[in-house]
């Protein structure tokens, strides 16, 4: 079971055998979220709601893998990183019904890297959650970070509407 609880908190090999796993774990979670939406056609708020109990899930399990590797919040432990990517999104949900490929994927990019930003530099608040304990810490100090990207996105392509035609 503890095996488990690690290939599943580490994402398998993303989190314990690529370099940055935390980058690795969001471009994971970003290109899942871009072949849901843009492959598929699956709305990001039907997206965002399936990711729910990932997010919920994760609670436990990254406490567990806590546990287990005898660290806080471990580097390899992106779990974390990967179940909060499509509330970035939340705001754009019309552009990925409506938009052509190329706009779709240039917000993607930005999303992903806005959630990087914001994920490595903890401003004040999101670095606050951290002080949850164990698993809740590791989960909403993303969540934080994913929201805080997801404001930021919402105000760049509401800012850029108003100097199009």
């Amino acid at each position: 079971m503890n095996n488990l609880v690690l290939f599943l908190a580490t994402l398998g090999p993303i989190g314990t055998k690529l370099p940055a796993p935390g980058t690795m774990g969001s471009l994971f979670g970003t290109l899942l979220f871009a072949f849901f939406t843009v492959g598929l056609g699956w709305s990001v708020h039907m997206i965002a709601v399936g990711f729910i109990p990932l997010f919920l899930l994760g609670i436990p399990l990254c406490t567990k893998a806590e546990i287990l590797l005898e660290q806080n919040d471990p580097g390899e432990v992106i779990w974390d990183e990967f179940a909060v990517i499509p509330f970035i999104f939340l705001p754009l949900s019309p552009l990925f019904e409506n938009a052509g490929y190329e706009e779709t994927y240039i917000w993607l990019l930005v999303g992903f890297v806005l959630f990087r930003f914001f994920d490595v530099l903890k401003p004040w608040i999101i670095r606050s959650a951290q002080k949850f304990p164990r698993g809740l810490g590791i989960m909403l100090d993303d969540l934080l970070a994913a929201l805080a990207s997801s404001l930021v996105l919402w105000a760049a392509k509401t800012f850029s509407l108003s100097f199009l035609p």
